[in-house]
């Protein structure tokens, strides 16, 4: 978001997490702009799109709006949103483009992600009008879609390659990236075991070296999905007109550790899959891989103990918890994580959920989670189809 901090409640004082994933402590607003994690309130929307619609009555006809779908390395940018003497993901877009048609253009993102937070898909829209580079003052007809997205990466990728355009498309000029999109999930990823992170995952996940109950985690989902007044869990800089939210799914999921290579056992079984008369058989002899057993051969050391085969790492459970609604509050999924978390290890229980979500302050709710965790994993719209 921006580079200014956001105190952190003295209560919390003591949660203290690492430099890199430390609340902030301020958050101003930029360009009269408030910072609400993703979008304000829905009744807010729709008076926002009206007014939208209302000032773009007469486009300029030789603009072309182009809805653009991006992923990045949140850890390598000061947030999405454009600020002066920061590296952000909308400045470094802009400058992509510029550099594509010759002149300045302003990006629109769906989502203002903080700094350290992931994309794998933010959108964001821009209006580009294509002007001839051999006749000045002569408009061309827009570039096709294809043409945007492979010029705009070559640039990209010549810039820390931390960027990627995935996806490019064509849309009216009334339709807006933020305010048009119905639906955004989140994805958070958690690492828990005593190994530490792998180099792999390094600011890619959240490292807790307590183990987790999935089933308790799981059970404190389902008393915060649905429509609730998320006051616990909305940060204190949040600039939204209503804490209410629509939260229309939270849940946690074991994954394969990242990056997931196959077991020796996968590796045979996928060989036995593929003999003719003795696949049934051979495949009834093996076990099949279990959760947390990812990259890991079961040797005996001289004690008798089962361990690891030399240089074979130990991979650690993962899990990914998945948030999905129209819109956040500021660091909505960040708090809702971080309390999970510690329903996860014990210091929490699910009725402690409950009463959080009910007391309606951010002080009752446990540090939230560190950004490196974070990922903006989709954003819908009702796309038109002739678009």
């Amino acid at each position: 978001m921006t580079d200014h901090l956001l105190q952190e409640d003295s209560k919390h004082s003591r949660y203290q997490l690492p430099e890199s994933t430390q609340r902030p402590s301020k958050v101003a607003k930029i360009k009269g702009e408030d910072f609400t994690d993703d979008a304000a309130a829905e009744q807010d929307e729709g008076e926002e799109e009206r007014k939208l619609v209302e000032k773009n009555m007469n486009p300029n006809p030789r603009l072309q709006r182009y809805l653009v779908a991006i992923e990045y390395i949140g850890t390598r940018f000061s947030g999405a949103q454009q600020q002066s003497n920061c590296r952000t993901v909308v400045g470094v877009l802009e400058e992509a483009f510029q550099k594509f048609i010759g002149h300045p253009v302003s990006i629109f993102c769906s989502s203002r992600t903080d700094a350290g937070v992931h994309a794998l898909s933010n959108v964001c829209h821009v209006d580009v009008e294509r002007i001839s580079k051999r006749k000045p003052g002569e408009v061309l007809p827009p570039h096709e879609p294809s043409v945007v997205k492979r010029a705009v990466n070559h640039f990209l990728q010549k810039n820390d390659g931390d960027m990627m355009v995935i996806d490019v498309r064509c849309v009216p000029f009334d339709f807006h990236a933020r305010y048009k999109a119905q639906e955004r999930t989140y994805f958070y990823r958690l690492s828990t075991g005593k190994e530490p992170l792998s180099t792999f995952e390094k600011d890619r996940a959240w490292h807790v070296p307590e183990e987790l109950d999935l089933l308790a985690m799981q059970k404190a989902c389902k008393i915060l999905v649905g429509r609730h007044d998320f006051s616990s869990f909305r940060a204190a800089a949040c600039q939204a007109k209503s804490p209410i939210r629509n939260l229309d799914e939270l849940t946690v999921t074991e994954v394969g550790s990242c990056p997931y290579f196959p077991t020796i056992r996968e590796r045979e079984q996928g060989n036995f899959a593929a003999e003719d008369s003795f696949s049934l058989s051979n495949r009834s002899k093996i076990d099949p891989c279990v959760s947390g057993s990812f990259n890991q051969l079961n040797v005996q050391n001289s004690d008798g103990e089962v361990s690891q085969g030399f240089g074979i790492r130990k991979r650690n459970r993962c899990f990914v918890v998945t948030a999905r609604a129209r819109s956040f509050l500021y660091h909505q999924v960040r708090l809702l994580v971080g309390v999970l978390k510690a329903v996860g290890t014990g210091d929490l229980t699910v009725p402690d959920v409950e009463r959080i979500l009910k007391v309606k302050t951010v002080t009752a709710a446990s540090p939230m989670a560190p950004a490196c965790g974070l990922y903006l994993g989709h954003v819908k719209y009702d796309l038109p189809s002739d678009a």
